[in-house]
Parts: C-alpha cells; sequence; structure tokens
C-alpha cells in the first residue's frame, strides 16, 4: 500500500507541475499580447519637403531673334532677365531701350517672349548722357543728380501721379542701375518725346534721366509693361 500511495502522490505531484507550467506559458503570452498591444505604432515616413521652383524663364521658349532687335543686345537682355529671375515675376515680356542708336529711332522695343512679336516706341535720353545734344547717348551714369540715364535691369514697379502726369516706378536691379529709385528714374511721358519733334529737330528732347516717351503713346506702354516686368537699358 505504502509503494501504491507513494506512486499515486508523484502522479498527483506531475499533473500540478505540468498544470502551473501551462498556466506560466499562457500567462507570459498573454503578457507578450499585452506589450504587443500597447506598444505605440511605427511613425509614418515622413514625406518629403517640397523644394521651391524658381520661375520659368519664358525666354528658352523665344523662336530666335526678334526682327529689328539687334542679336548681341537680345543675348544680354535675356541673359539680365536669367540672372534675375527671382526678383522679375513676369517674364512673359520685356522691354530694352537700345541706346546705341539714335533719339530719332523707335529704340524702346516691347518683347512678346512667346511669339516674338515686337512693338516699338520712340524714348529719350538724360541731358547728363548728351550734354552737346546730338541725339546719341553718350554715357550712363548711375549718380544722383547727373541727370543721365542709367544702364542695367529695372523691374517695373507702381504707377503714381507725379509732375510728369501717369508714370511708373521703376528699381534697379543691377550695381549700374540701383539708384534708380532714389533717383527718381521713371517712365512717364514728355511733349519732348513726340514724333513731331523729329520732323522739326531730327531728335527728341532730353530728360533728366527717365524713360520719356511720347505723350499718345503712354498708355498703350503701361498696358504692355504693367508692373513686374523687366526693362533692359543698355548701348551694346
Amino acid at each position: 500500500m505504502d509503494s501504491l500511495d507513494t506512486i499515486q502522490s508523484r502522479r498527483a505531484l506531475l499533473k500540478t507541475a505540468l498544470v502551473m507550467a501551462s498556466g506560466a506559458v499562457v500567462s507570459a503570452c498573454a503578457s507578450r499580447t499585452i506589450e504587443t498591444a500597447m506598444a505605440p505604432a511605427p511613425l509614418p515616413a515622413p514625406s518629403p519637403i517640397p523644394i521651391p521652383r524658381a520661375p520659368e524663364v519664358a525666354a528658352a521658349r523665344v523662336p530666335g531673334v526678334p526682327v529689328g532687335v539687334r542679336p548681341e543686345l537680345f543675348k544680354k537682355a535675356l541673359a539680365a532677365l536669367n540672372r534675375h529671375s527671382m526678383r522679375i515675376p513676369s517674364h512673359d515680356r520685356i522691354a530694352i531701350a537700345d541706346f546705341a542708336t539714335s533719339s530719332n529711332n523707335p529704340r524702346f522695343h516691347v518683347i512678346n517672349l512667346g511669339t516674338g512679336q515686337v512693338e516699338r516706341f520712340l524714348v529719350a535720353h538724360g541731358i547728363g548722357s548728351d550734354p552737346e545734344h546730338s541725339g546719341m547717348l553718350q554715357r550712363f551714369s548711375n549718380e544722383v543728380n547727373s541727370e543721365a540715364t542709367c544702364e542695367g535691369a529695372f523691374l517695373t514697379a507702381d504707377y503714381y501721379v507725379g509732375k510728369h502726369g501717369d508714370s511708373q516706378r521703376l528699381l534697379g536691379l543691377d550695381p549700374t542701375n540701383n539708384n534708380a529709385l532714389d533717383r527718381a528714374i521713371v517712365v512717364h511721358s514728355a511733349w519732348y518725346a513726340n514724333a513731331d519733334m523729329i520732323d522739326r529737330h531730327g531728335k527728341l528732347g532730353r530728360s533728366q534721366g527717365c524713360f520719356a516717351v511720347g505723350e499718345t503713346e503712354l498708355a498703350k506702354l503701361f498696358e504692355r509693361l504693367g508692373p513686374g516686368r523687366m526693362i533692359y537699358s543698355a548701348k551694346v
């Protein structure tokens, strides 16, 4: 009987041990399940930060050099447009003032860079650029009180009414014209820039450095330019 009791006792102990071991496994699995459920979900991969793009320069699509515009001057104007592209909002049209020619020629070219179409206007240069009043620009100057025309790229700004009537402010973008705003270099109309001056004198009168155009041409020019476009002034 003692042997039988011993065997039964051992069996009972073994059964109890198996039950406890099984419970421990279940408890461990449950614990891992709870830990897994409580673990934070992985964060999503960050979205790439968009890189701002520079304004597209329409000049890249120009169908060749516009008729009547000197190729070397047009090339320099496009280079200026690219150089200042972040500061010039509108790239559909530009204006080029070709001061290598006489004031009796329509030397202010407004160019549609998408089509290559050109509109031309008479424009006067400054007294300080042509002291002898020859009709040809002799020199540029960026100095205050020089009354001379300055060269470089300008940004057309806001309109206002001043001593010359309707006018448009200009911002000089280059070291050669960065005093334009302080000098009040603007676009305006003037009697001495009317076409009949050529019939009477063979040339236009002179401004104080401003881009002065004919009185009947100003509204059309303002419509073509508008704020936010480039005027390029040079003598190449």
